[in-house]
């Protein structure tokens, strides 16, 4: 496979550096890519940038993580408007393996020669002097050369009359690109890594290094960039109406990570289906036409849904998301809700009103308009009178069960002891919680 083709037709590519084709072709290149342990976890916008190192080791070549837990104490300060807050040693560790067991996930760790590897640039930083860093790396760049850089002219914020409007940079960002230059240095000295890969947004830091390599070896690097993924609007993709949607399941449940990629917008999919899945080329196109033909089936978010949330976390939760989704709307029955734990119960009715009723006022009512009037405190109906026509309406459900009789009696059987999902009409949910 050839990586540059590959990343072109899938809309990933955005540049790099004269002879990277070439080097690339003559045979296993070693590259690496740099990932910034600011969270114990990724989240998607950082998986763009993953799926480069797995498209480089599927076209035969070695692909190297490294996590930042030197430069990570710093902060890229790479189209940033303010300085990032400092990380403890202990945090930036505890981030770091959270981190590396996700990349385990999406590289091959024992493939022989081009088997990834993750490495820690504090390895080989912590014994560095301060003196002995500025004699050995700092000399070999000039302060013309580093604060060309778009990075650190978008912080210094210069107009054209050659006056500083903007906070400025710290000396310890500025610093940086030097930092992450002797980065590419190490590795390629140690490692025979000829190749730095990113997001565009790196573009700056990874030339650094390159030139680093060529002033102190006079060695030749190379370096390629991605496309940042955005939105629609322009914006970061990566992030949900409540913040990053991360590859923990702990800070974004399989449920929510799924309905993420199910509701993008049409042109959002047909474009990331390319970036975030493995699919060739013909099954996206043919994916793209039948999408085209029904766009309300939206078979391209389905698709794109099914290959993320399944590589991300497991089948078994990809499964698990898409009976809970099928709950919202009708298609689940009683059983379907029973097989939700808790968690995910709740997960799939986040944003529902929520309704208290306490166990002696559930147990003592005596009809379900008793029940969704009077111990609701008219949340759900404000009168029994309201859930009696609706009731006869047949516009109203429990638990996935259609109330036919509007003084029958009370005898849901309550989800985990606790629990009622209560369907009002067509579109309006509660959720019933009895408490002590």
């Amino acid at each position: 496979m050839n990586l540059i083709e590959e990343l072109r037709w899938r809309g990933m590519l955005h540049d790099f550096m004269p002879g990277t084709e070439e080097q690339l072709a003559s045979g296993m290149t070693t590259g690496y890519i740099g990932f910034d342990p600011t969270a114990h976890s990724l989240h998607i916008g950082n998986l763009a940038t993953i799926m480069l190192l797995v498209h480089l080791q599927r076209a035969g070549h070695k692909p190297i993580a490294l996590v930042g837990g030197a430069t990570g104490m710093i902060g890229d300060p790479s189209f940033k408007a303010s300085e990032r807050s400092m990380l403890s040693e202990e945090t930036l560790q505890f981030n770091q393996a959270g981190i590396q067991k996700q990349l385990e996930k999406f590289l091959d760790f024992d493939c022989g020669a081009n088997s990834a590897e993750v490495v820690n640039n504090y390895d080989w930083m912590k014994d560095f002097s301060f003196l002995g860093f500025l004699r050995e790396v700092g000399k070999h760049l000039t302060v013309n050369y580093m604060i060309k850089k778009d990075a650190v002219q978008k912080r210094l914020n210069v107009s054209e009359e050659g006056e500083g409007r903007a906070e400025g940079i710290s000396f310890t960002e500025f610093s940086y690109q030097l930092l992450q230059g002797y980065d590419f240095y190490h590795l390629y000295k140690h490692k025979n890594v000829l190749l730095q890969m990113g997001a565009s947004d790196q573009w700056g830091n990874i030339t650094t290094g390159t030139e680093l390599i060529r002033r102190i070896d006079g060695g030749k690097a190379f370096a390629l960039v991605g496309k940042l993924v955005t939105k629609s609007d322009g914006t970061k993709f990566g992030k949900s109406e409540g913040g990053n949607v991360w590859l923990d399941p702990n800070l974004t449940s399989p449920y929510q990570f799924y309905q993420f990629w199910l509701n993008l917008a049409d042109d959002e999919a047909k474009k990331l289906i390319k970036v975030y899945t493995l699919l060739p080329q013909e099954e996206i196109e043919g994916l793209i036409s039948q999408h085209d033909e029904a766009p309300h089936l939206r078979t391209l978010q389905k698709a794109l849904a099914k290959e993320v949330t399944t590589r991300v976390h497991s089948a078994e939760d990809y499964m698990a998301a898409v009976e809970a989704s099928e709950i919202l709307f009708g298609k689940g029955d009683i059983n379907a809700l029973k097989k939700l734990s808790e968690d995910l119960l709740l997960t799939v009715f986040e944003g529902v009103p929520l309704v208290s009723v306490s166990r002696s006022d559930f147990e003592s009512a005596a009809t379900v308009p008793d029940l969704l009037a009077d111990a609701t405190q008219q949340q759900v109906f404000e009168s029994k009178g309201e859930a009696k026509r609706m009731i006869q309406n047949g516009g109203v459900n429990i638990n996935r069960q259609k109330v036919s009789l509007f003084d029958a009696g009370n005898g849901f059987e309550l989800l985990h002891n606790k629990y009622l999902v209560v369907q009002k009409g067509k579109k309006n949910y509660y959720l019933l919680a009895v408490t002590e």
